[in-house]
């Protein structure tokens, strides 16, 4: 990575945060508003394992899906220049996809309470239970907690959108970068 003459070095935005925070919402509006190219971890994992992620974790178990994952994150990383970077809620777990994604750009935390979680993401057929035995509710609560401290280690900027509108989440990234010169 080069300086220009005005000081401005190529930075990544790297949304990070559980299901259900707003990352994809969030992803997209910044890809556009900052015309940036959108990198979603999720769907190239789909792209590259050629089947959903349901069927991805029914073959291969989590363990196979956070490999997959790991690699897509690898590659990203190693090619996105200027772009948003929309990961899946886990990969906070891999400390070799955070130091990748750190390495790569500047990590914007959405946040959300735990009931504006659950109704967002309570009718998603695209995510199998990490675990057995675990009412729906038990389930993200024990994975928030889980990852908690993980994401909040990794946050440059930490966005609650439990009230807010995309766009008002949107504009408060782009203030945060552009006071400290991270955008043009």
């Amino acid at each position: 990575m080069t300086i220009n003459n005005i000081g401005y070095r190529p930075l990544n935005i790297v949304m990070l945060g559980y299901r259900g925070t707003g990352k994809s919402v969030i992803g997209k509006i910044l890809s556009k508003e900052l015309r940036r190219k959108l990198y979603k971890i999720d769907d190239l994992i789909v792209q590259a394992a050629g089947k959903p992620i349901p069927e991805i974790v029914k073959e291969d178990g989590w363990p196979g899906f956070r490999k997959l994952e790991s690699d897509i994150v690898c590659r990203v990383a190693g090619e996105a220049r200027d772009s948003i970077i929309d990961c899946g809620g886990g990969v906070v777990l891999d400390d070799k996809n955070m130091s990748l994604l750190k390495d790569a750009g500047k990590c914007v935390l959405l946040t959300a309470s735990l009931p504006v979680i659950m109704q967002r993401i309570q009718k998603d057929q695209n995510r199998p239970a990490l675990e057995g035995g675990l009412s729906f509710e038990e389930e993200q609560k024990k994975n928030l907690a889980d990852r908690h401290e993980k994401y909040q280690a990794c946050a440059d900027l930490i966005c609650d959108t439990t009230t807010r509108k995309p766009g008002e989440t949107v504009h408060e990234i782009i203030a945060f970068f552009k006071d400290r010169g991270w955008l043009k």
